[in-house]
């Protein structure tokens, strides 16, 4: 096993760095036998117990050099979008990192979005080459038409007439020659989750990983050394510019509700880990085991949860199972905009918590250092200038929108969102979230939904999270959806929800029962009294990198259905 001894590190800066590439040569240069990366291999030991793969940052760093010197004499150069199609793991890490050494720009596909979309953003983002398992191929084969430009293709595995990357292994780690990158070039294609409409792939240059990588760390105060158990996949690229090892656990990447709470704790314990990035729906499942089973992990001084708003009860089960001085932190942001704002547990138990139960929105925190926010009146058209941008009143709902050095610039596929999400502001310019809500007298944000969502009545707007938050504190509500049946501003609010796990009511009369109950819930508060229509649902849709986003868009048919027969 890798040297796991506390390294005694100050952080290091990254300004002087132009290629996120080279974070891991800098990482392996200052601790080359510390663990970078750990993964749950899919063979057991002899005694079922779970074997596990490693890799040192001083081995990573050689392998991803290895691997740029194999990408770029087989053709790939500075500029050319690949694809990357790679489960999560130590292929995964080694080939996003030898392919930003090269100057490729990668296109990160989330394989949660559905194959069809999954399809289609690849198509959009005009790859020249791919790197991805053997199925991947096979998709890119029986879909050729729309890839005739994918021509330079490497395969993590084995595929016939596809060039292996297992082959860059005799080549010479020490020998890779840094290509000519700028802190401004494009570095990644990322893709939004698509929970409002078709996923969009953003562009992100080499500063925006940087710039986010060292704010995160200074942020959380994450030391290197740190060793964090990964439920997303993408945050094991900060992980490694912060020097903290990423441990991906044995679970499925686009299920984080379905996990299996003992694999997690496995993965915990044996490598003595203080910190864990993972979705609301993943915490929900694995803090709810731990406290039935009395299990507590103890070495856990952090827990990263975002995605969506992340209820009081599973914060306070999360800080219930974790080292006693610990917390639970919301960091809220966007695929465009990352980091924006950040809450702790601490603070939402001891103080917001009870405010969202009134349908007062969820506190997301006060904006990072360097990120500027506005609050500005709801519109759905093109903002050109920050001059058509009139700021609401504290505490008045509007929609949000934010400047930093960790903002992207651009939309490189659907391009059409570019005019309704950029507004100019003189040589630089601010990108419009999506979300509504408002700022309190501490500068905080109260996030109160997304724009797209928010429901208008001949009574006046509506938005959902307030409304939810309210009808979720029913003990027998998991969650719940608000939803708009009709066009215009004449819009029937409709509440679908979702009882918890095992208490589906059984019978008509039960079912009644409770949206009496639901009924009688929201006749209390002036955010929801106007609410006729209650509906429950077995198994709301959510978005699958995160399981948590409702996908309130494939509800509004199948309500209009029922209120109108």
């Amino acid at each position: 096993m890798p040297d796991q001894t506390p390294v005694e590190l100050t952080p290091w800066r990254l300004d002087e760095l132009q290629n996120v590439g080279h974070v891991i040569t800098e990482t392996a240069r200052r601790m080359p036998d510390a663990l970078a990366v750990a993964v749950a291999a899919k063979k057991k030991h002899p005694d079922g117990s779970t074997a596990w793969d490693e890799i040192t940052f001083g081995e990573l760093e050689r392998r991803t050099n290895r691997m740029a010197t194999g990408f770029m004499q087989s053709g790939i150069a500075p500029g050319d979008r690949i694809a990357l199609l790679v489960p999560p793991g130590i292929d995964f890490v080694a080939c996003v990192f030898a392919l930003f050494k090269c100057g490729a720009t990668v296109v990160l596909i989330d394989p949660g979005m559905g194959r069809r979309n999954m399809i289609r953003c690849l198509a959009e983002s005009a790859p020249v080459g791919m790197v991805g398992i053997a199925l991947a191929h096979v998709a890119r084969l029986f879909h050729r038409g729309k890839f005739r430009t994918c021509v330079k293709n490497f395969v993590v595995g084995s595929f016939a007439g596809v060039k292996k990357v297992s082959g860059f292994e005799k080549n010479d780690g020490g020998s890779f020659s840094p290509v000519a990158i700028k802190r401004a070039d494009s570095a990644a294609i990322i893709f939004t989750t698509g929970s409002t409409g078709p996923p969009k792939g953003v562009l992100y240059r080499h500063r925006i990983f940087i710039e986010q990588a060292q704010q995160i760390r200074d942020y959380f105060n994450i030391r290197p050394g740190t060793v964090d158990v990964s439920g997303f996949p993408l945050f094991a690229l900060f992980n490694a510019a912060m020097g903290a090892a990423t441990v991906f656990p044995d679970m499925d990447p686009t299920r984080p509700a379905d996990v299996h709470p003992p694999n997690i704790v496995a993965a915990v314990n044996r490598y003595q880990a203080d910190q864990s990035f993972g979705s609301p729906a993943l915490w929900n499942t694995v803090s709810r085991w731990c406290v039935a089973n009395d299990v507590t992990l103890p070495t856990i001084q952090r827990i990263l949860s975002a995605g969506a708003p992340v209820p009081a009860h599973v914060l306070k089960r999360i800080t219930s199972v974790i080292a006693r001085d610990g917390d639970a932190y919301t960091p809220y942001g966007a695929t465009e905009a990352l980091p924006v704002a950040c809450n702790s547990a601490s603070v939402v138990l001891n103080e917001t918590a009870k405010l969202t139960d009134q349908g007062m929105g969820t506190c997301v925190g006060a904006a990072f250092e360097t990120m500027q926010i506005k609050v500005i009146e709801i519109s759905d058209r093109p903002l050109k200038s920050i001059k058509d941008c009139r700021s609401v009143d504290r505490y008045d709902v509007g929609e949000l929108m934010v400047k930093g050095v960790t903002v992207t610039d651009q939309y490189v596929t659907s391009t059409d969102a570019n005019e309704f999400h950029k507004v100019r502001d003189g040589n630089s310019f601010w990108h419009r979230m999506g979300d509504v809500g408002y700022l309190d007298s501490r500068d905080r944000f109260w996030f109160c939904g997304r724009k797209s969502h928010r429901i208008q009545t001949t009574s006046g707007t509506m938005f959902t999270v307030p409304c939810e938050s309210i009808i979720n504190t029913h003990p027998a509500v998991y969650r719940s959806a608000l939803v708009g049946v009709g066009n215009g501003q004449k819009q029937i609010p409709v509440m679908i929800v979702e009882p918890e796990k095992g208490h589906w009511p059984a019978g008509k009369k039960k079912q009644a029962a409770l949206v009496e109950e639901m009924k009688s819930l929201a006749s209390k508060y002036w955010q929801t009294d106007t609410i006729e229509h209650f509906l429950l649902h077995k198994s709301l849709p959510v978005d699958i990198r995160h399981n948590s986003k409702i996908f309130r868009e494939k509800l509004r048919p199948w309500a209009t259905k029922r209120v109108r027969g």
